[in-house]
């Protein structure tokens, strides 16, 4: 796939390690979920955003607080409700008395995670402007820009089951999410193996910090380095062009989809101590990447409720020649 020596090999390994605590590390609160984990990480390492989705009480909470306590981040959890407005997430002008002057007042979206809870049960307005930051990475108040902290990630769950009283994201708004991880009951012993860990740790576990925030950030640039062969970029554009074409599909995914489907290959390569994205990385989150960003023509009236975006997902990767 082309000359490596130009690739920084020790600081791939050295990720591959760090991954392989943090992934360690969270297992001892959190059992089983290692796509959600493996979704986590890559959109980090990207600077994308995730949306999880699942019925209540599945620990998803659970994982983005201790996703950032293992790393050492900020962590912000903004519960989302019908009356909740813009300025409660971004922050606002407030008068200080001390010197007569109004001083911008941040809000929970200022920091390095940040769980937006419930994310369809907020207005229209309140979630483009969340959204506009996860886009923006900063907030604008009265002409003044306040940047976000870096690294920067939101992470959204939605429940896919109560559906009264929720404004459903549209489209264009779920295009902004690097990835949708839909989060299902566990296995029976992994049931039984959560009772176990409440019962010898209760609810706030010791969960010690494994990566500081400037590791992370080099994890981040450690991204760029790691190549991308033609042939590969050509394999990422026929996939998604193929979601366009199956009989099934009302919307196919954009050319947003693309690039996230390269920049999460990129990652996934990364984090297995590879310094290039082979098909098999393009693959495996080609499903994570995609499978909101198609529209069935089953689901044009509804919500996105089962797998059937991911089996189309997987079909389309049949279909589709891999590069030699």
């Amino acid at each position: 796939m082309g000359d490596e020596e130009s690739i920084d090999l020790l600081s791939l390994n050295e990720l591959k390690n760090v991954v392989q605590k943090v992934v360690t590390e969270i297992h001892k609160v959190i059992v089983g979920m290692d796509d959600a984990i493996e979704a986590l990480i890559i959109a980090l390492l990207t600077e994308g955003h995730v949306l999880m989705e699942g019925v209540p009480g599945l620990a998803k909470t659970y994982l983005a607080k201790y996703f950032a306590r293992t790393l050492n981040l900020s962590f912000s959890r903004i519960q989302i409700t019908s009356d909740l407005l813009p300025s409660d997430i971004t922050g606002s002008l407030v008068y200080d008395r001390a010197t007569g002057q109004f001083v911008f007042r941040k809000g929970p979206i200022f920091a390095n995670i940040v769980l937006a809870d419930e994310i369809n049960r907020g207005p229209p307005r309140t979630q483009s402007a969340l959204l506009e930051v996860m886009q923006e990475r900063q907030v604008t108040v009265e002409g003044v820009s306040y940047e976000v902290p870096r690294p920067f990630m939101v992470i959204a769950t939605q429940n896919p089951i109560e559906l009264e009283g929720t404004f459903p994201l549209p489209e264009a708004q779920l295009d902004r999410f690097l990835v949708r991880v839909i989060v299902t009951h566990p296995e029976r012993d992994q049931e039984i193996e959560v009772l176990k860990m409440k019962q010898l740790s209760g609810e706030e576990p010791d969960l010690r910090p494994v990566v500081e925030e400037e590791l992370v950030l080099r994890g981040i640039t450690a991204i760029s380095s790691i190549r991308v062969d033609d042939s590969i970029m050509e394999y990422i554009v026929d996939i998604v062009r193929k979601t366009r074409q199956m009989p099934e599909v009302y919307l196919g995914a954009s050319t947003r989809a693309e690039v996230a489907l390269m920049y999460a290959a990129k990652a996934k390569a990364a984090i297995s101590g590879c310094p290039y994205v082979t098909p098999d990385h393009v693959k495996s989150v080609a499903p994570l990447v995609l499978n909101h960003r198609v529209i069935l023509r089953s689901r044009r009236k509804g919500p996105f409720t089962s797998w059937s975006e991911f089996e189309l997902i997987r079909r389309t990767l049949e279909e589709v020649d891999v590069p030699i």
